[in-house]
């Protein structure tokens, strides 16, 4: 791996090797503390302040939120996380095959127990590791840096506190790679997020590397608004829990008992829409920028969008991305997929050849 990482790189890049040298600590920081949260308070006050008022979804990972999500995957309703978990496990090996050996990262890793899949397959092959998780919520990647290393102490952990374009540069010098962005939460993108982000990936990556990446598939209203409509109401303290944050971090005054979790399907956009509708008037200031808002009884922001897909459609959006698909994994009901794809030269997508 010392080859890669001979040219001049960000901070972020030179940490890592550092990390993957073993002359670093586990987990590597992008940013400080203090600037995270004046991006939290900058994105905030711009969301709340437009017409219709949103929030970046990114935001809902804080130490608090991080738990609660792990938490709503438990539930009952929320068949995504179980399927894809059995997804994995009938095909890690055959990932591995296709791949042969690469170094793991994972996009948003939370917890790690889907990659823990992958992990095993990759060690009953090889006796080493490198195993990259990235995550936002610096919680979540201590506890799941300490779990993966305690059930597998043959491999390298390296964690990476970070949002994930964030880590794109650092792609490169860990070629041969297999990135993974599991969860289908590219689904939180729109269609223009979603393909400045596969761009972006795809740009960062050497060609011969692998993209696996986890989608939810289209299917009945019902199952979905139930899925994040759960009955035990963690959804909705998850959604709460995002301003919660805010009087946590920005100094707000919101009142979260006054603020209502909503989630429905719109089957023309094919995404379920996540809302915090307010029950009353409430006006508190985001410090900084120190800007007052006022938002009144019964309107909504969004917090949140999860994007359903058809296979057709995304595997065509994501091969005019510089990826082929290897391979399609998925259940037998067919609600969720796992793609297996791989980054082409430039030569390949000139020449409109797909290299399969």
């Amino acid at each position: 791996m010392d080859e890669f990482f001979a040219s001049p790189e960000p901070q972020l890049c030179r940490s890592v090797r550092e990390a993957c040298l073993g002359r670093g600590p586990g987990i590597v920081r992008s940013i400080a503390g203090s600037d995270r949260v004046r991006d939290f308070a900058i994105s905030s006050a711009r969301g709340l302040l437009s017409l219709p008022r949103r929030l970046e979804s990114r935001f809902l990972y804080d130490s608090a939120g991080s738990a609660l999500f792990e938490e709503i995957t438990e539930q009952p309703e929320y068949y995504l996380t179980r399927t894809e978990s059995a997804i994995l496990a009938a095909s890690a090996a055959r990932i591995r095959e296709v791949t042969g050996p690469a170094t793991l990262v994972e996009l948003g890793s939370g917890s790690c127990c889907k990659s823990d899949l992958l992990l095993r397959a990759w060690l009953d092959q090889a006796p080493k590791l490198c195993y990259i998780p990235v995550d936002v919520s610096e919680s979540a990647l201590s506890g799941a840096c300490s779990s993966i290393s305690s059930r597998h102490p043959e491999a390298k952990v390296i964690g990476v506190n970070c949002e994930y374009r964030e880590a794109f540069p650092v792609l490169a010098q860990l070629s041969p790679v297999l990135v993974m962005f599991l969860g289908s939460s590219i689904g939180n993108l729109t269609p223009g997020e979603m393909s400045s982000f596969v761009a972006s990936l795809a740009a960062s990556m050497r060609p011969g590397d692998f993209f696996l990446l986890g989608v939810d598939l289209v299917k009945e209203r019902t199952l979905l608004e139930a899925a994040y409509n759960d009955g035990a109401g963690v959804s909705a303290r998850f959604t709460r829990n995002l301003f919660a944050r805010m009087n946590r971090e920005l100094g707000c005054s919101i009142d979260v008992n006054g603020i209502e979790h909503e989630a429905t399907y719109d089957a023309e956009k094919e995404q379920v829409e996540i809302y915090a509708r307010f029950t009353r008037q409430q006006t508190f200031v985001v410090d900084p920028p120190g800007r007052l808002i006022t938002i009144g009884k019964g309107e909504a922001v969004q917090t949140e969008i999860s994007r359903k897909f058809r296979l057709d459609k995304v595997i065509a959006d994501l091969e005019r991305c510089f990826f082929s698909t290897e391979e399609v994994f998925t259940d037998p009901r067919r609600w969720f997929a796992l793609l297996l794809l791989r980054r082409l030269p430039l030569y390949a997508c000139q020449s409109g050849g797909k290299g399969r």
